[in-house]
């Protein structure tokens, strides 16, 4: 949990070119070395909750992007563009990372944050999300930081009922408004669907006249592959 900030910097740090060795056998041996450090740091790298905290249901990762509003984005520059902020397992991990982020009402330009159930990338390509669709709600401005907090206590929470349906949100903020999405496996499950949208609706204590949209991930691939030419949320 030591790089919180990293992904809120616009800077990309890229691998760095490495000399070959001469020998054969050290090139062995320093492969062996690295997948071993792989390996051990892998293991590292599993989040559990801590002694003492109030562990979740399940593991969250917090993403973060940020692109240039109007350029076509192919998939491969999404993912490549999307920075991950780090992953959680308890609600003392959570607000260890959430305390020191910056809140959505106060991010600039074309960004979002997105929270996703660890091992399910912010994609509408994910095997998780292929299948599913999104609860769309457009705020006007001011409102973002209020609605996405909300929003994830209640994700946290588990209080939307639907099983393992739910994988993830996200805000967007955007020059003229924000928009807050709420995404499922099963876009077809149209119970499942309205039980997402009557929470939302709670959870946000929005007015009955809200505007909700659904959206299929794959009429959004359709959109921006028709009109766009790329690909991508």
């Amino acid at each position: 949990m030591n790089n919180k900030f990293d992904a809120l910097k616009d800077d990309d740090s890229g691998d760095h070119d490495q000399n070959e060795e001469n020998s054969t056998q050290k090139d062995g041996e320093k492969e062996k070395t690295e997948r071993d450090k792989s390996q051990s740091s892998s293991k590292r790298k599993a989040v559990v909750p801590g002694p003492a905290e109030h562990p979740l249901q399940y593991n969250y990762t917090f993403w973060y992007s940020r692109r240039t509003p109007g350029r076509p984005t192919s998939s491969q520059s999404y993912e490549q563009n999307i920075k991950q902020i780090g992953t959680f397992a308890s609600v003392e991990q959570f607000w260890r990372f959430y305390s020191h982020m910056v809140r959505p009402g106060d991010l600039t330009g074309h960004s979002d944050f997105h929270l996703f159930k660890e091992g399910i990338k912010p994609m509408w390509e994910d095997d998780a999300n292929k299948n599913g669709g999104k609860w769309i709600i457009r705020l006007r401005k001011g409102l973002a930081s209020r609605c996405w907090e909300n929003l994830i206590l209640a994700l946290l929470g588990e209080q939307f009922m639907v099983g393992e349906e739910i994988c993830g949100a996200v805000v967007s903020v955007r020059f003229q408004e924000d928009i807050i999405s709420i995404w499922n496996k099963t876009a077809s499950d149209q119970a499942t669907t309205a039980r997402i949208r009557d929470t939302l609706r709670r959870v946000l204590n929005l007015p009955p006249n809200t505007i909700m949209e659904y959206k299929t991930h794959t009429d959004s691939i359709k959109y921006v592959l028709g009109v766009l030419g790329g690909a991508g949320p």
